[in-house]
């Protein structure tokens, strides 16, 4: 299994930015597929994350400004960025998992995810 990120960038405070992660070679009826980031000498944070049937969850810190969704191409999601904030700047990973159901509760902690991309850099200024 192959994760790809793409769409990250540099924008200004308030800007807008929509990142990819399409999942090749991923042959499984079901997944776990979330959104992490991390910024310089901090730990990987959870951002969001989304399964196969659509459900949903967000970190407190995005919620409203972030929606995660599936692409139309399978094993492909986005998140779209809106009101992009300073400290929203990072290293965006995107992950995947076939095992884990969303309604376990699991979905935030790193361990929960077997593949994982490269990262996309985000950068937003003030």
């Amino acid at each position: 299994v192959h994760l790809v990120e793409s769409g990250g960038g540099s924008v200004q405070a308030g800007g807008t930015l929509r990142l990819s992660c399409v999942a090749s070679g991923y042959t499984y009826s079901r997944y776990l597929m979330g959104w992490f980031r991390q910024a310089p000498g901090k730990e990987r944070e959870w951002v969001a994350a989304i399964d196969s049937d659509g459900n949903s969850k967000y970190v407190d810190s995005v919620r409203g400004r972030f929606t995660i969704s599936k692409g139309a191409a399978k094993n492909s999601i986005f998140l779209q960025m809106n009101s992009l904030k300073p400290e929203d700047s990072g290293i965006y990973y995107c992950a995947a998992d076939p095992w884990t159901p969303i309604i376990s509760g699991n979905y935030g902690k790193t361990a929960a995810y077997n593949y994982w991309g490269q990262g996309t850099q985000v950068t937003v200024s003030s």
